[in-house]
């Protein structure tokens, strides 16, 4: 595994960073190689590791994410007869 430095970050970049880990419960360097992934992957098929709501959700939450409303259940009908 490589170890890397970097130099000159500023302090509202590192801050930014920062709140980006604790948003996504991370590190800093766990957040920086997430990053880093991300940016060296573009235009490649996502990972399979990810499942559906998180592919959805990455695709929807930079948008403003979306509020469904769930309409309330009904009885289920009874079925048809055929005689």
């Amino acid at each position: 595994m490589t170890a890397i430095t970097i130099p000159n970050i500023d302090d509202a970049m590192r801050l930014r960073l920062q709140a980006r880990a604790a948003k996504h419960g991370h590190s800093i360097e766990a957040e920086a190689r997430d990053i880093l992934h991300a940016a060296l992957n573009e235009g490649e098929v996502t990972s399979s590791s990810r499942n559906l709501y998180e592919a959805i959700r990455g695709l929807v939450e930079p948008l403003g994410g979306m509020d469904l409303v769930i309409a309330p259940r009904q009885p289920v009908r009874q079925p048809p007869l055929f005689e």
